[in-house]
């Protein structure tokens, strides 16, 4: 068995009403002076308010600048407003953009230089201001992540910033906080929870460790999905993607992913798609192109998916996987990369030179990838085939 290291939040709580206990967690950190960091939509939804409404007597501000798929000036626009306010603790509140943005910011109040000098692995040299995090949605799992990935409009890229540091004090998943999100982007974000369970599941870095967690994120998501996005108030199912996101979190922040986020960067940073959806359009053609690397692996994500692969061969029951994970993926209305803005088939060539590059994810694929299949990818999944 090879070195494995795994990491947490400090305190994860979870649980409907969960986001009850935010008070006492701010005590025990010693919070004299609260900043909310969230977006307008969330702000306005009423649901940072579900939050506010536990803090009690401690001091707080509310900052809501964060934009979807932040750049990095979005980032050092904030940061300019909230320094030297004092603050001790703080929380943020929303999807993946929003929770990742208050990962950063509490890093750059005590690490001195451009932001873009921390892309990259273990690059934050000192441990930020401590902070809580409450996910909206169920997808992104960056409330148990220790990355954070933005926008470089320099060169229209996702980055991704990795540090031990960018792990939260406490992280507090309460699925009444994801009843209200829409269904286009539970959709994104549920899928966006797959990519990450079946990712780290057959990442070259999987351990045993991650590889029940990984398991366990696939059967709740694949279950569950679909009546969270057509009834988002059945609250069993927002339970069972809350934990299933929170599980392929934890999966993928100790096991990493693959080529679907490396082929997703480059489409998302020069097309401006979601991080969810762009990695929700390539899941299924990637996993065509890995099924052979393990057949066994992917015969295990077709049993967790629900599927009956009983008097199947090996290959017949791992190509089961590649299929239901196309029907989800249609079924919850995931647009196909040809219905993407401004991307032509001739983009791709560019795409897949930009993606090549990526080194830090495309190592840890289960099948190695030249530029040549990274192309093919993307054509099969522009034509949607």
């Amino acid at each position: 068995m090879s070195i494995s290291f795994f990491r947490t939040p400090g305190v994860l709580i979870t649980g409907v009403g969960s986001v009850s206990q935010i008070r006492t967690e701010a005590q025990k950190l010693g919070a004299t002076k609260i900043l909310v960091i969230t977006d307008k939509i969330i702000n306005e939804t009423g649901l940072v308010k579900n939050v506010t409404q536990h803090f009690g007597d401690i001091p707080f501000d509310i900052i809501d600048q964060v934009i979807p798929e932040p750049p990095f000036e979005n980032l050092e626009e904030i940061a300019g407003t909230i320094k030297g306010k004092g603050y001790d603790l703080f929380v943020g509140v929303g999807g993946g953009s929003a929770l990742d943005s208050t990962k950063v910011l509490s890093i750059i109040m005590t690490n001195e230089g451009d932001v873009r000098d921390l892309v990259g692995i273990e690059k934050v040299q000192n441990k930020g201001i401590p902070f809580i995090l409450i996910p909206t949605t169920s997808g992104t799992g960056s409330e148990v992540t220790y990355n954070a990935i933005f926008t470089d409009i320099r060169d229209n890229v996702k980055k991704g910033i990795v540090s031990p540091y960018l792990l939260p004090d406490v992280a507090i998943v309460d699925a009444e906080m994801t009843v209200t999100c829409p269904p286009s982007v539970t959709a994104a974000s549920g899928m966006d929870a797959l990519v990450h369970a079946v990712e780290s599941y057959t990442a070259i870095r999987a351990s045993e460790l991650t590889d029940g967690i990984a398991l366990q994120a696939i059967k709740l998501v694949s279950r569950s999905l679909r009546n969270a996005v057509y009834n988002g108030k059945d609250i069993k199912a927002r339970e069972d993607m809350a934990m299933g996101s929170l599980l392929a979190g934890i999966s993928l922040g100790n096991a990493g992913v693959g080529a679907v986020h490396a082929l997703a960067y480059p489409l998302g940073g020069k097309f401006h798609v979601t991080h969810g959806v762009s990695n929700s359009m390539l899941l299924p053609f990637v996993m065509k192109y890995n099924v052979v690397s393990n057949l066994e692996k992917f015969a295990e994500v077709a049993k967790a998916m629900g599927e009956n692969v009983e008097g199947l061969s090996l290959r017949e029951a791992a190509d089961c996987a590649v299929q239901a994970m196309a029907k989800l993926s249609e079924d919850v209305g995931i647009p196909k990369m040809k219905e993407v803005k401004g991307l032509t088939e001739a983009d791709i060539p560019a795409l897949a030179e930009e993606a090549s590059k990526i080194d830090r994810l495309l190592n840890n694929n289960p099948r190695w990838l030249t530029k040549r299949e990274i192309e093919q990818i993307y054509r099969e999944a522009y034509v949607g085939e």
